[in-house]
């Protein structure tokens, strides 16, 4: 396979997944190590992405957010499962609150049936949930076109009348020194407000958000467990000298 053809292959991998695994790029590429290794240093030169320990992650910036459906068509299959084992911690007569991600939507189906209320800023999570017959608030306040989420200084008042067993964020971001952040403001204090407000937190994020870090912080790593998938023995013990861990198992 020829230079261009390598640097295209593992550009397109990192804009359908956020990372790549070094090990990976190998078998798909029938390369060596050392000539992906030097792929992903000239690729890392030209700014389009950043090496981490076994792989490589997409550089991002630091504001812009991709739409609801532009996440939703991303890792779809590590997001059903960790949304699986994030509805496993869910009980009967929990009141929950869904944050309007793309994760936290993936668990909607797996909560179908249980006796829970459930509080969300998502429009399309809040459909989805009065469509499955499971009993649904939503929180007032200003629409963001691009991700469906409600956000302003009036989603921020209205969720002060609610308590919650467990709430369910997405993170953009999972960085061990900055936290877990966000590149919208309103959206993080949003995110920030219900953390404060329940009982436990969840993180619901796969591993193309690790060692990313956004405009806005939410919280600290410590303030809430994190559900995420595949991570390798580094970042799993870097993280868990932190904050709880919950690993789907592949």
């Amino acid at each position: 396979m020829l230079n261009a053809e390598r640097h295209k292959l593992i550009m397109d991998l990192l804009k359908r997944k956020g990372t790549v695994k070094l090990k990976n790029l190998i078998e798909v590429s029938d390369s060596s190590e050392s000539t992906i290794r030097r792929d992903l240093a000239e690729l890392e030169n030209l700014g389009v992405l950043k090496r981490v320990h076994g792989g490589a992650i997409l550089n991002q910036s630091r504001t812009i957010e991709m739409s609801m459906l532009e996440k939703s068509v991303r890792n779809v299959q590590e997001k059903k499962r960790i949304a699986r084992l994030a509805a496993s911690t869910v009980v009967d007569g929990d009141c929950i609150y869904l944050d309007a991600g793309s994760t936290t939507f993936e668990m909607i189906d797996f909560l179908v049936g249980r006796d829970i209320t459930v509080v969300t800023n998502g429009l399309m999570h809040v459909e989805e949930l009065v469509n499955l017959d499971l009993n649904a608030y939503i929180l007032g306040g200003k629409m963001k076109a691009k991700t469906k989420a409600i956000i302003g200084g009036i989603a921020l008042d209205n969720i002060m009348n609610y308590r919650f067993d467990k709430a369910f964020i997405g993170a953009n971001g999972i960085h061990m020194t900055d936290g877990y952040t966000t590149p919208d403001m309103e959206e993080a204090l949003l995110k920030r407000r219900s953390m404060e407000l329940s009982d436990e937190t969840f993180i619901v994020a796969d591993t193309s958000k690790l060692h990313h870090s956004h405009f806005a912080k939410m919280f600290d790593l410590e303030e809430a467990v994190l559900i995420t998938n595949g991570m390798n023995e580094e970042e799993k013990l870097s993280l868990m000298k932190k904050t709880s861990v919950m690993e789907v198992l592949d």
